[in-house]
């Protein structure tokens, strides 16, 4: 059974417009280049060729991992979150118990991750270690660099 993946309406959407772009625009365009490819001489001795067939694939490899994504894909709405404990597409405000630090991360799926503006995965050692917690949590959490303890001072959505 595939794991449901867990994006908002936004990426969704943003899924669906890629994959139509993939499949009306590339994929023409990577078998033109395979015809005009062919067309050059003997397949054995063609890099152009080998090299157009592999961005096909590549190509053809993206679009499946997109069907899959947008197949098992659930459509969170934020209006129905629960603040009250830490899980997806929450804001966390975290404090460092080492370091005294403060960060502050949204919870969101692996597809909408980006650390960059503050959003991390569901599945990644953070994201996972701080799921179910509450305000006023402390939690060990394992990252590659070692432990961490964080205490959870704000949830929101």
């Amino acid at each position: 059974m595939a794991e449901t993946n867990y994006v908002t309406q936004d990426t969704f959407i943003r899924m669906q417009e890629e994959l139509h772009v993939l499949k009306t625009v590339d994929r023409p365009a990577a078998s033109k280049a395979i015809a005009e490819a062919r067309e050059k001489g003997d397949l054995k001795e063609n890099a152009e060729y080998d090299a157009a067939k592999e961005a096909q694939g590549l190509l053809e490899a993206k679009i499946k991992y997109l069907e899959g994504v947008i197949a098992t894909a659930r459509i969170l709405d934020e209006s129905n979150i629960d603040a009250s404990r830490v899980s997806i597409l929450t804001r966390v405000t975290l404090t460092n118990m080492a370091t005294k630090k403060t960060v502050t991360y949204q919870i969101v799926s692996e597809n909408e991750a980006n650390l960059k503006d503050g959003k991390i995965s569901v599945t990644s050692p953070i994201g996972r270690g701080l799921l179910g917690k509450v305000e006023g949590d402390i939690t060990e959490v394992t990252v590659p660099a070692g432990k961490i303890n964080f205490r959870i001072e704000k949830i929101a959505v």
